[in-house]
């Protein structure tokens, strides 16, 4: 029975994982400290750091959807 069931894939798992990590908390850093410089910048205190915070968790999940696509093998890529 066990060789009817895929082989473990440990590597791969922790790959995922760490992409889905990056892929989530990348963006919205990079987002909030982008958006704290601009508001030094501008004297514009909480505006830029809530664009930035908004606009690193839509890149984030836009990233984390097409990254979990390609992971489980759909084909159609070009309907995002």
């Amino acid at each position: 029975m066990a060789g009817k069931n895929k082989p473990s894939r440990p590597l791969r798992s922790m790959a995922l994982a760490s992409s889905i990590l990056s892929y989530l908390v990348g963006p919205v850093l990079v987002g909030v400290f982008g958006g704290r410089w601009l508001d030094g910048k501008f004297a514009t205190e909480p505006l830029f750091l809530v664009i930035g915070l908004l606009a690193g968790l839509m890149a984030g999940v836009y990233g984390l959807v097409r990254l979990l696509k390609q992971y489980l093998g759909d084909d159609n890529h070009e309907d995002l």
